[in-house]
């Protein structure tokens, strides 16, 4: 069973840094598109970050060279660099993956930026 689960969420002052990671298992083949959205509470969810198996990313102008978003294909995990947050950024973060045709997601993780 494919599994995605994120880590590195947290509280964090407005202008700092969070990184976050999702780390895949359960399927032998790569996760082709591995990305990030965002829900925070009372607005619908929003593609944060993107990227291919080709390592081709796109962002939400929003985000825009604040966060950066990597793979590592070995470990089939997706990373998160969010830099210069802002309260705006508090949300829960989930991870979502395709494989085999299939979208996966994970739980999610809370992100916190204070002001």
């Amino acid at each position: 069973q494919v599994q995605l689960v994120e880590s590195g969420g947290g509280l964090v002052q407005a202008g700092g840094s969070l990184r976050l990671s999702c780390a895949g298992s359960g399927t032998v083949f790569s996760f082709k598109t591995m990305a990030w959205y965002r829900q925070a509470p009372g607005k619908q969810r929003e593609l944060v970050a993107s990227i291919t198996s080709g390592e081709r990313a796109i962002y939400v102008d929003s985000v825009e060279g604040r966060f950066t978003i990597s793979r590592d294909n070995a470990k089939n995990t997706v990373y998160l660099q969010m830099n210069s947050l802002k309260p705006e950024d508090t949300a829960v973060y989930v991870c979502a993956a395709t494989v085999v045709g299939l979208e996966f997601w994970g739980q999610g993780t809370q992100v916190t930026v204070s002001s």
